[in-house]
């Protein structure tokens, strides 16, 4: 059963998921999907050529060619994409539960404090509970709870 890892009050989505991806492919050495919108998926992209002068995070985008996605430790893809050839992680940064979830290891669901991103965080929290997913919570305001 896919792990489930809710990382709540991130101050920039963006930033964070550069972060995340930083520590799951330069240290652990996983491949990685990353699920939004297309501006979302822009700035990511954007961030990740800047992110770091030392660890570059080789990405490219879903409608690459085959060999490239096969590659490629990150693959930037729009929420419904499928038959891509990494089913690792999945980092969601979309309002929706992402199309094929089930398919990965693991998700892990960006939620900044921003109120329309809290409460369609809280919804996909409710769609993985109900279905009987353990759900591991991340706190990242720095406060707890």
């Amino acid at each position: 059963m896919t792990e489930i890892d809710f990382h709540f009050n991130a101050a920039d989505k963006v930033s964070h998921t550069c972060r995340l991806l930083r520590k799951a492919v330069v240290v652990s050495g996983a491949r990685v999907v990353v699920t939004a919108d297309a501006a979302t998926l822009d700035a990511v992209d954007a961030a990740l050529w800047q992110f770091s002068a030392t660890d570059f995070i080789g990405h490219c985008r879903s409608d690459g060619e085959p060999q490239m996605l096969a590659r490629s430790p990150v693959v930037l893809a729009a929420s419904d994409a499928v038959g891509l050839p990494h089913q690792q992680v999945l980092v969601n940064l979309g309002e929706a539960v992402p199309a094929g979830f089930e398919r990965f290891e693991r998700l892990i669901e960006v939620v900044t404090g921003e109120e329309a991103d809290r409460m369609a965080g809280r919804a996909r929290w409710r769609h993985y509970a109900e279905r009987g997913y353990a759900l591991k919570r991340h706190d990242l305001s720095g406060g707890g709870a």
